[in-house]
């Protein structure tokens, strides 16, 4: 296990969905953007970092069929699995570190909440890159959600890397296009505030 994952199994085996900082009971701007996106219910979705995200909750109360959320914590997707039931069965749940993942097939969707930032090493950056272009279609669409400039520098007791739209698309390269950004201020279970960016793409051909 790489120091990376072992840092995400400790904190969803020690700590309960609603204790940690990033909890959001309802994943609203990621589900607004990918509605915008406009994929059809049978349009292949993943969730990078998607943890116990409720996200994933969402995409199946609207209709999505192919679904998959990638975490690096066994623990974290275990919770979501706990959670959903039933339905689990319907996800593809992949337990990976995205910078060495190898997608077996391409998706029509791809979302981040708050993965891409802690990769504050450049190769890390570009292995991200290298998994994103390989793995959504032509056409397809890129959400991406990170502190924005004025957010945190820490997370979870890491560092990471803070953005606007500009700059994300600078990170990203010219095989994506910028559409939307959005700016979120997040409220954590404790009430405190933390400045978002997200920033919609589409994947040119």
């Amino acid at each position: 296990m790489s120091e990376r994952s072992a840092h995400w199994e400790n904190v969803y085996a020690t700590k309960g969905e609603n204790e940690v900082s990033w909890f959001q009971d309802s994943p609203a701007i990621s589900l607004d953007l990918i509605r915008e996106a406009n994929p059809n219910h049978d349009a292949a979705i993943v969730d990078i970092g998607g943890g116990a995200s409720r996200l994933v909750d969402r995409l199946l109360g609207d209709g999505y069929r192919s679904i998959a959320v990638l975490d690096l914590s066994a623990n974290a997707l275990d919770a979501a699995k706990a959670r959903i039931g039933a339905a689990a069965a319907k996800v593809d749940w992949i337990v990976a570190d995205v910078t060495t993942w190898r997608p077996a097939r391409s998706y029509d969707v791809w979302h981040d909440r708050a993965a891409f930032h802690f990769l504050t090493d450049p190769r890390d950056r570009a292995a991200y890159r290298q998994r994103l272009e390989t793995a959504v279609h032509p056409g397809g669409a890129v959400i991406i959600g990170t502190f924005a400039l004025n957010g945190p520098e820490k997370c979870s007791g890491l560092p990471v890397q803070r953005y606007d739209g500009k700059s994300l698309a600078a990170e990203l390269g010219p095989v994506f296009e910028l559409v939307t950004t959005r700016a979120e201020i997040h409220h954590t279970p404790w009430n405190s505030t933390q400045a978002f960016q997200f920033s919609r793409f589409w994947r040119r051909g």
